[in-house]
Order: C-alpha cells, then sequence, then structure tokens
C-alpha cells in the first residue's frame, strides 16, 4: 500500500514522518524489534508536543487509515476472481492437510502397535507363552470405550438414514467433544481415536451431501435453503455451502426466466419490467442470505459480487437479443430509453446492499442507446429536409391538436402562446424535444451531453439547409443531393432567420431542460414557467445558448451578404454599382445637379426600412437581434466599400482629382449613411469609424493632388439638412406607395416632395 505525499509531515510527529518517502525504512526499524513497547514510544514522542500538534496527528493518521482501506477495498474487488480461485485453493489444502494427518495418525499407531507386540514377545518366556498371548488378544472382552464407538457408528448411520439433519448435527457434535477429550487425557488407545477420527469425518461428508442434495430440489423453500446452508456452513464447508447457496438462487432464476419467455409476453416495456424485477430481486434476495448467514468476510463478498456480475451480464444480453436490439437499430429512442430507465432503476436499489451493479449494464446498454440516438438525429435531418424542400417558409401556428413541446403547458392557454415556425421548424421542433424527452428519462450526464452534441449537430444542419434557401446561394443543394425550396422575397428570407432565432434563442434550450439530471435543476417554487427561466440562466444553458447562436449567426451573416451584393452589383452583368465613376461624372456637366443621395444608398435605406418593419412583427420581444441584423447589414456594404480596390484605385490613382461635385455627392451619402443609420439604431462603432476612415481617405486624396477640399465642402450643416429632407421624402414615398398597394382608393399618381434649395 502507498502512503500519500504530505502525511505526517510534521516535524513533531515523532520519527515516522511518512512524508520522507527516502527513509521511511529506517524509520521504521523501530517499530520491528520484538520488544517494541507502543505506550513508551507514543510518550516518549509526544511528551513534548502540543494538543494541536496531536489533534493534526490524529486526523493525518484518520486519514491514512481511510485511505489503507479504500485501497484495500480497490485491491480485493480488482482481482475479484484470483481471490476466490486462491481461497479455494487454501480450503482445499486445509482439506488435504486433515487428511494427511489422519494418515500420520493411522501410521503412528500401527507402529506403537507392532511395538508393543514385539516387546510382548521379546519379554515371554516358556514354551506355552505365546499360546497365551494369542489366546488374551483372540478371546479378551471389548473395553468400554470400544463399545461406545460401534454404537456410536450404528447411532450416525440411523440418523443419517432416516435423514435426522439436527440430532446427526449434534452427534457430530459430541463425537468432536469426546475425541478431543480423550486425545487431551490420553484414556483412548490410537486405533480408537483414529477410528473415531474417520467416522466423524465421513459421516460428516456423507451429512454435507444429503443437505446439498435436498437443497437442490427446486421445490425446496427459502427457508429450507438457507437451514441446510448453515448447517454445511456449522459442519465446516462454508465456501460448499455459500457457492450452494448462489447456485440455488441461479437455478430459481433460471427456472423463472424460462417460464417468463414461454408464457407468450411480448418483448417490450413489460416483458423488461418483469425481468428486470425478477432479476434484480432475486440478486437482493441471494446478498441478504449471504449477509446473514456468512456475514461481510472478504471471500463470500467477493464471490457474491462476481456472481451477481455474471447474472446481470445474463440479463443485459436477454435484454439486447429480445427488447433493445431491433428498436435501436430503427431508431425506437424512445423504446430502449424506457427499457434502459426500467433496468436501470431496478439496479441502483442494489446500491444500499452494496453491489453496484450499474456500470455492468451501461457498459452492456451504451452501444444500444447510441445507436439509437445516431438513428434518430439521422432520421430528424431526412424528415426535416423533406419538408424544407417544399416549405413555402410562411410562419404559421403549429397544428391543430399538437402542442410544441418548446413551452411548458399552462391551463387554457390560447394558440396565440404557441410559437409561430414554418413547416419544417415546427417539424425539427417537435422531433428534437421529443429527443430531449426521451434522453431524459434516463437521467444519465453522459447520455445528457451525447444528445447534447446532436442537437447541435440537428440544428447546424437545419440552419445549412436555411442558408441554402437563400437565393444565389452558393450552395444549391444540402447533402445527399436534397434540395431546399428557394426563400425568393424579403418576408420569406425574413422567415428563416425567425425560424432559427426562435429554435436557438428558446425553444432548443427548453428541450435541452429535459436533459438536465434532477439534482442539477435549481430549486423550484410554485410557478413551472418561472423555474424552467431560472434553469435557462445556469451556466450550461447559457453555453448551450451561445453555441447555438453562432449557427444562426452564420445564417445572419449569409443574409446581409446576399442583400449587400445584390445592392452593390447589378444584375445583369455583375458590374458594381458603386464605383467611383458615379463620382467623377458628376464634375463632366457645367450645371450644379440637384443634390440628393445616390441610388445605390437610397435603396439601402428602404431596404433597411422594410427589413425593420418585418423584423417587428416576426421578432417580437427580440429588437436586439433585429438591431444586429440591421447592423450588420449596414457593415457588409460600408466594408465592401472600404475595402474596394478598384473604387480606391480611380480615386487616389485615377487620371484626374475628385472634382468638386463629386466630392459634395460622396460626402452626402455618407452622412445620409450615418445619419439615417444612427437615427435607426443600425449605426455601430465599427460602421461610423469605418465611415470616418472612408472620408478621411477621399479628402486626403484630394490634398495630395494639390487640392483644397475645404473650399470644394459646404458647411457640415448643408449636408444635414440635405440628409434630413432626403430621410423625410424617402419615408413619404415609402408610405404612399405602401398605401397604393393596400388601397385602390388611392391615387395612382406619384407624389414626391420638391428638392431643397441651397
Amino acid at each position: 500500500m502507498s502512503i500519500p505525499d504530505g502525511e505526517f509531515s510534521s516535524s513533531n510527529a515523532g520519527d515516522l514522518d511518512f512524508g520522507q518517502e527516502v527513509t521511511l525504512g529506517d524509520k521504521l526499524k523501530a517499530f520491528k524489534s520484538s520488544g517494541f513497547d507502543q505506550e513508551s514510544y507514543v510518550s516518549a514522542k509526544c511528551r513534548t508536543t502540543s494538543e494541536k500538534e496531536i489533534k493534526h496527528l490524529v486526523t493525518c493518521l484518520l486519514d491514512l487509515k481511510k485511505a489503507s482501506a479504500e485501497e484495500m477495498r480497490k485491491s480485493v474487488y480488482a482481482n475479484y476472481p484470483s481471490f476466490i480461485r486462491v481461497s479455494r485453493e487454501i480450503s482445499d489444502l486445509e482439506g488435504q492437510l486433515v487428511a494427511l494427518r489422519n494418515l500420520l495418525s493411522n501410521r503412528a499407531a500401527i507402529i506403537h502397535t507392532l511395538a508393543e507386540g514385539t516387546r510382548s514377545e521379546s519379554t515371554s518366556s516358556g514354551p506355552g507363552s505365546r499360546k497365551k498371548g494369542s489366546f488374551d488378544l483372540e478371546d479378551r472382552e471389548p473395553t468400554k470405550m470400544e463399545v461406545w464407538l460401534s454404537q456410536y457408528i450404528d447411532k450416525l448411520n440411523i440418523l443419517l438414514a432416516e435423514r435426522r439433519v439436527d440430532e446427526a448435527l449434534t452427534a457430530l457434535t459430541e463425537g468432536e467433544r469426546v475425541a478431543k477429550e480423550e486425545k487431551s487425557n490420553d484414556s483412548m488407545t490410537p486405533e480408537i481415536l483414529s477410528s473415531l477420527q474417520d467416522t466423524i469425518t465421513e459421516q460428516r461428508q456423507k451429512l454435507a451431501d444429503q443437505l446439498a442434495e435436498s437443497a437442490c430440489q427446486p421445490s425446496s423453500s427459502g427457508t429450507e435453503l438457507r437451514s441446510s446452508v448453515e448447517i454445511i456452513k456449522k459442519i465446516g464447508d462454508g465456501p460448499r455451502a455459500h457457492t450452494l447457496l448462489l447456485n440455488s438462487h441461479h437455478q430459481k432464476l433460471q427456472s423463472k426466466i424460462q417460464g417468463l419467455q414461454t408464457s407468450g409476453s411480448t418483448y417490450g416495456v413489460a416483458y423488461t419490467a418483469a425481468l428486470s424485477q425478477l432479476v434484480f430481486s432475486i440478486i437482493a434476495q441471494a446478498s441478504s442470505d449471504s449477509l446473514a448467514i456468512f456475514g461481510d468476510q472478504p471471500l463470500y463478498t467477493s464471490e457474491l459480487v462476481t456472481w451477481s456480475v455474471k447474472q446481470t451480464d445474463t440479463f443485459a444480453h436477454l435484454m439486447k437479443r429480445h427488447v433493445i436490439a431491433s428498436p435501436s437499430a430503427s431508431g425506437g429512442l424512445r423504446t430502449v430509453a424506457e427499457c434502459v430507465q426500467i433496468s436501470m432503476g431496478h439496479c441502483y436499489l442494489l446500491e444500499a446492499r452494496g453491489l453496484a451493479l450499474a456500470p455492468v449494464l451501461l457498459r452492456h446498454f451504451r452501444p444500444c442507446v447510441d445507436q439509437a440516438l445516431n438513428a434518430n438525429l439521422k432520421r430528424i435531418e431526412t424528415s426535416t429536409a423533406a419538408l424544407a424542400a417544399a416549405d413555402d417558409w410562411s410562419l404559421t401556428y403549429p397544428p391543430i391538436g399538437t402542442r410544441s413541446l418548446g413551452t411548458p403547458p399552462t391551463f387554457g392557454s390560447s394558440i396565440l402562446s404557441q410559437p409561430k415556425l414554418s413547416s419544417s421548424a415546427h417539424r425539427f421542433n417537435l422531433m428534437v424535444q421529443e429527443m430531449c424527452e426521451d434522453i431524459g428519462l434516463l437521467r444519465s450526464s453522459s447520455f445528457s451531453t451525447q444528445a447534447k452534441e446532436g442537437l447541435h449537430q440537428v440544428f447546424n444542419s437545419y440552419v445549412h439547409m436555411l442558408v441554402n434557401a437563400l437565393p444565389g446561394s452558393s450552395e444549391t443543394e444540402n447533402l445527399e443531393g436534397r434540395i431546399v425550396n428557394t426563400a425568393e422575397d424579403d418576408t420569406q428570407q425574413i422567415a428563416l432567420l425567425a425560424n432559427a432565432l426562435l429554435l436557438a434563442d428558446e425553444l432548443l434550450p427548453r428541450a435541452a431542460l429535459k436533459l438536465m439530471p434532477i439534482q442539477q435543476c435549481l430549486p423550484t417554487d410554485n410557478s413551472p414557467r418561472r423555474n424552467s427561466d431560472k434553469n435557462l440562466r445556469t451556466p450550461e444553458q447559457r453555453e448551450l445558448k451561445k453555441r447555438l447562436h453562432r449557427y444562426v449567426d452564420q445564417l445572419r451573416d449569409s443574409f446581409c451578404r446576399k442583400h449587400a451584393l445584390d445592392l452593390i452589383f447589378t444584375e445583369d452583368d455583375g458590374n458594381p454599382r458603386l464605383n467611383a465613376h458615379m463620382y467623377f461624372e458628376m464634375d463632366e456637366n457645367s450645371e450644379e445637379p440637384e443634390w440628393f443621395p445616390s441610388k445605390i444608398f437610397q435603396e439601402l435605406y428602404s431596404k433597411l426600412c422594410g427589413f425593420a418593419r418585418l423584423a417587428s412583427d416576426m421578432f417580437v420581444g427580440r429588437d436586439r437581434f433585429s438591431s444586429l441584423l440591421l447592423i450588420r447589414l449596414t457593415e457588409t456594404v460600408i466594408l465592401w466599400l472600404s475595402d474596394e480596390q478598384s473604387f480606391w484605385e480611380q480615386i487616389e490613382h485615377g487620371p484626374k482629382p475628385l472634382g468638386p461635385f463629386g466630392l459634395r455627392q460622396f460626402y452626402l451619402d455618407m452622412q445620409f449613411v450615418m445619419l439615417f443609420a444612427s437615427q435607426g439604431r443600425y449605426l455601430s462603432r465599427n460602421s461610423h469609424q469605418v465611415i470616418k476612415n472612408i472620408i478621411s481617405r477621399v479628402i486626403g486624396s484630394i490634398v495630395a493632388a494639390d487640392g483644397d477640399p475645404d473650399s470644394m465642402l459646404p458647411e457640415d450643416e448643408w449636408f444635414a439638412n440635405h440628409a434630413e429632407s432626403a430621410i423625410k421624402m424617402l419615408t413619404v414615398n415609402a408610405i404612399l406607395e405602401k398605401e397604393e398597394v393596400t388601397s385602390p382608393t388611392v391615387a395612382t399618381s406619384e407624389t414626391a416632395l420638391p428638392p431643397i434649395e441651397e
């Protein structure tokens, strides 16, 4: 046994300093002496030790005792088969030693008899002496002990023949007592003593055989079995008695299992419950009988544990063959989870008896649960992809007759409390909720972790489908060649984001709550919804939502990139609409233009306003996500302009510098973007800084060409007024266009505000 480092490191603990492993042998020499006196040693070493140091020493000794006991327990449990084999060999060796002792006693008696006869023959005199000795040996009366031995043997034979076990056991005990007394008093001849001992051994073996035979009968009751085992143990054959006890329980278990299999029961949850209760109840009974008869001796405890593990292995094989194999291969996760839960529940009841058999079951059931979970995940992906191929991406409430498992049920809840998703998202949510509910039955942290990883996997796959649903996606097909229906208009494309956001932000985290072990849930109060919200704020749930939102961010970035490219590039030839030429050509006309933001930035403003209206309807209560979406779209356009090399090549190294009208128009566009983005909360710090850098870079190109930008640009108030007026005009036009579409009574003439005078 290794001694933990750091124990007894105090210098006041005496010479026994366990912290120094190098000199441990030297410091233990004092204890190896045959005349070692522990009291004098302790009093000598602790005479100058304070109470605090003594308490510390006692604590260290107790810790060392616990560590030693734990290491001993691990060593015993890790070598059950070897321990049992060695114990049986020791028992066999003891029996052989007893037989050898009896043989030596018999030989000694024979030698003693021969010696006595030779001495008598050598001391006899006269021709009639030999005849007289022969007459004495043949015609003498039997001694009292010889008569008693003959009667004793006859009595034992009668008791065993009539199966009078208690009286036979009493007679054997009496014979042992007599043999012991006569041997100590040396009042019995060696021949008679040897014959008595042989008789006791032989009759003891016959009695044990009779008891074992009767105990193995199917008709014998538990009381009869325990009585027979106790008697065999009292006879002195404890290992055989314990093995007989376990074998009897095994035979009873096998008989009942065969009756259960042939009773016509279906192999399902009911069969699992009956079989599990049968197996583990018999294991519990065997454990109780073993403890009651043999106590907690390591030899018998080890054999009991080995036997229990063997029975558990047999039970697991039956479960896999008859119940779990088929549903695990087909993805029947609920059937597998229910059967495993029932089995584990009965198994956990044995832990109070010191039998931790749950790892044995998990070793057999884990591959089946993994197979069922993987098949379930595959089915979720396949089913969701099939619906995504025909999804019109319109948000609706769950179908009538079904309840969204993502929200806790409340009495009298209306359909308005249910989430609005597209058809494929509803199906995805329902299947994920069912999967988490099934795995949650097991209440196992390892299975829950695996299920969470599977949840990430299927959600990533679904988000990949949503990305492919965007028009012009770089991938038109997802895995295995399944086609996804395209979201054509802005409403459908925003619905893609709504699907992903609602799943990641609420529905999937609530589904993951079902995977939490009961002991990890926060204390509850009277409100189920409030308790659920508390559990959603745990560190594990926050980390889960953080990972899920990364997939949503991928969809958001793809959405923003798609719409930014639609704004920047023309649909026909793919040339950029936002280029330096649009600013250079303004100085080619001699007349001053009507100052209004460029067309591309007007469209950016209109698109952002339209997305804001759609987001307010679809992202109810999630204003932050709406703002991040619009901020990201604005950033995408601005960052493209900041990084476009062809644009800056013409601005900084073109044939001529930017003129007054072009510079003013560019400055107005940037001020217009900053104004409407700040008013709509679409302007991030990064976007603001990038716009300022762009303006500074353009002005720097004019200064590098010996131009005077201050003389070319009016006051900042001029840009602010024109940007504000443009926002008002575009807002009014958007309202009129909306009314024109929704109301046929509105006049069809286009209304526009006049441009602002300088």
